[in-house]
């Protein structure tokens, strides 16, 4: 099952263009089976997920997106949106509280600004980033960022043995399914993705 697990729309993300009207019908022409609303500090709710699925063959689930002091974390399972910063533990704590999963989006952005190269860092060095002990899962894969940020985050996850994850972090319609989780079995629920995502039972590619 190919679901894009990082997707934002407009308004809930101000930052976004994307109309959730045009969303499914784009995710059904790219082959998308799923994609996740991991809107900035803004939760779906059930009914505006159900009405915007439709019955149109693609699957919605539920994310939120949600700025720590370590970082962005994609956030499944915990339905409480938070309007500001908040200290990572805090997070933790409240998501295992709910049976959620935590996940960190981009966790090596601003390598294409400075370059890997030359700011001589390596996966050793990165996996020592408070973020990674708060998460269950990594991007490896982020449409936003380059090769270079996407391989480090691939060897942090395998040097640390946590599983790896991709989304395009859309905004636009055209970058939907750029990156995209590739799941081993069929996906109904949230609580399903949470479970399967948990226990490394999935792939990344892209449906671009």
């Amino acid at each position: 099952m190919i679901i894009d697990l990082h997707v934002h729309t407009s308004p809930r993300s101000p930052c976004s263009l994307i109309d959730p009207r045009q969303l499914v019908a784009e995710a059904r022409k790219i082959g998308l089976d799923g994609l996740c609303l991991t809107e900035h500090h803004a939760i779906w709710t059930d009914e505006d997920v159900s009405e915007l699925s439709g019955g149109h063959g693609v699957r919605i689930f539920k994310g939120n997106e949600i700025t720590t002091d370590q970082g962005d974390i994609l956030v499944f399972g915990y339905d409480v949106p938070a309007s500001e910063v908040i200290p990572i533990a805090e997070l933790r704590g409240e998501v295992e509280k709910s049976g959620g999963l935590m996940i960190a989006a981009h966790p090596l952005r601003g390598f294409k600004v400075f370059g890997v190269g030359q700011l001589q860092v390596t996966a050793d060095h990165a996996m020592k980033r408070k973020v990674f002990q708060y998460v269950d899962a990594i991007e490896i894969r982020n449409g936003k960022l380059n090769d270079a940020e996407n391989n480090m985050a691939l060897d942090v996850s395998r040097k640390l043995g946590l599983v790896g994850v991709a989304g395009s972090d859309a905004h636009r319609i055209d970058e939907l399914g750029k990156w995209v989780t590739i799941f081993e079995r069929d996906i109904h629920s949230d609580r399903e993705l949470i479970e399967a995502i948990r226990a490394g039972r999935c792939s990344v590619g892209s449906a671009r």
